[in-house]
């Protein structure tokens, strides 16, 4: 009787291949079903975060503008929000703490003054996910807010 209780008493010191398995095919449609979710909000919280730079950017500009009665001009008018330039007679700034930051996805913004789209005043855009100027995934200082 002593040897059959030595044959039935079994340790268990992991998991069998099938159980492994299970786990992954689970944990698999887990990642399928909630991985498309996250990637929409991604891309959606970085469209914001550009448009709030965007933002950000114009109140600075603005600033700019009433202490040197115009828009900084060319593509790297931005730099002048950080940086006197010899043109700027009146500038009080920095109008910009911490320098020119780069939008979402790691692309310089681009701004242009006189704008294409504001003649009067300044573009700036965002290159968006894509990286290239012109494509309908950019984000534009001249766009209505959605």
């Amino acid at each position: 009787m002593t040897t059959n209780r030595h044959t039935t008493r079994r340790t268990n010191h992991g998991f069998t291949l099938v159980e492994m398995l299970l786990v992954l095919v689970i944990l698999s449609t887990l990642a399928a079903i909630v991985y498309p979710n996250l990637s929409k909000h991604a891309l959606r919280a970085r469209r914001t975060a550009a448009k709030v730079q965007i933002k950000a950017f114009r109140t600075a500009l603005s600033a700019f503008e009433m202490d040197n009665d115009r828009f900084p001009k060319g593509r790297d008018g931005l730099l002048e929000l950080v940086r006197r330039s010899g043109e700027a007679k009146n500038w009080r700034g920095p109008y910009l703490d911490g320098g020119i930051p780069k939008d979402p996805w790691g692309h310089d913004y681009i701004y242009e003054s006189p704008g294409k789209h504001n003649t009067e005043s300044y573009d700036i855009v965002s290159l968006g996910p894509d990286g290239d100027l012109g494509t309908e995934d950019d984000i534009g200082s001249w766009q209505s807010e959605n």
